[in-house]
C-alpha cells in the first residue's frame, strides 16, 4: 500500500457496509501495483488467494463504489472496462493496444491546450478524459526484437 487507508471507514464514509468481499476488493486496489483492473483481474487475484466468490459479486461490488465514487469506471478501446480508484485529482491516460497496459501522466501543457480550445467554441468544460493508444515500449521493442530475428533467418534462407 502506498499510504495507509482506513479502508473500513472509507466504504462507511460512502454509505457502504464494510462486507469481506468490499473490504478485500478495495485493498486490492491499494495494494496492487497496476492502478487500473478489471473485474476478471480482481476475481483471478481472489481465486488465487482462495477466497470463494463468484464473479457477479465482483462486478456488482465495482459498481456499488463507482456509484459511489471510491472507484472510476473507465471504458478504453482496448477492451472490457477497468476500474481505477479515485484519487480525485485528473490525469490522462497512454494504453498500449498490445498488452493493454495503462499509464498515467499529467500535462498542464495539454491542460491548458483543451481548456483554451473549449473556451474559443464557447463549450463550458464540465470535464473530460484523454487517452492516447499506441504501443508501449516493452511491446515496442519486444516487436523490434521478434521482428530483426525474422528478418535475418529471411537472409540466412536466400544466402
Amino acid at each position: 500500500m502506498n499510504e495507509l487507508v482506513d479502508i473500513p471507514k472509507a466504504l462507511r464514509q460512502s454509505g457502504l457496509k464494510a462486507t469481506l468481499p468490499r473490504l478485500r476488493i478495495l485493498q486490492l486496489f491499494h495494494e496492487r501495483e497496476t492502478k487500473h483492473l478489471s473485474a476478471e483481474e480482481i476475481y483471478r487475484f481472489l481465486i488465487d488467494e482462495k477466497i470463494d466468490i463468484g464473479l457477479a459479486t465482483i462486478y456488482r461490488v465495482l459498481m456499488q463504489f463507482a456509484e459511489t465514487d471510491i472507484v472510476i469506471r473507465r471504458h478504453f478501446e482496448s477492451g472490457a472496462a477497468v476500474f481505477e480508484l479515485n484519487e480525485g485529482s485528473h490525469h490522462d491516460h497512454l494504453i498500449c493496444t498490445a498488452c493493454s497496459k495503462v499509464d498515467e501522466f499529467v500535462d498542464s501543457g495539454i491542460e491548458r491546450r483543451q481548456e483554451e480550445i473549449a473556451k474559443e467554441r464557447g463549450f463550458a468544460l464540465h470535464e473530460h478524459s484523454l487517452s492516447l493508444y499506441g504501443v508501449c515500449g516493452d511491446c515496442k521493442s519486444t516487436k523490434t526484437a521478434t521482428s530483426r530475428k525474422s528478418k535475418s533467418r529471411d537472409v540466412m534462407r536466400t544466402s
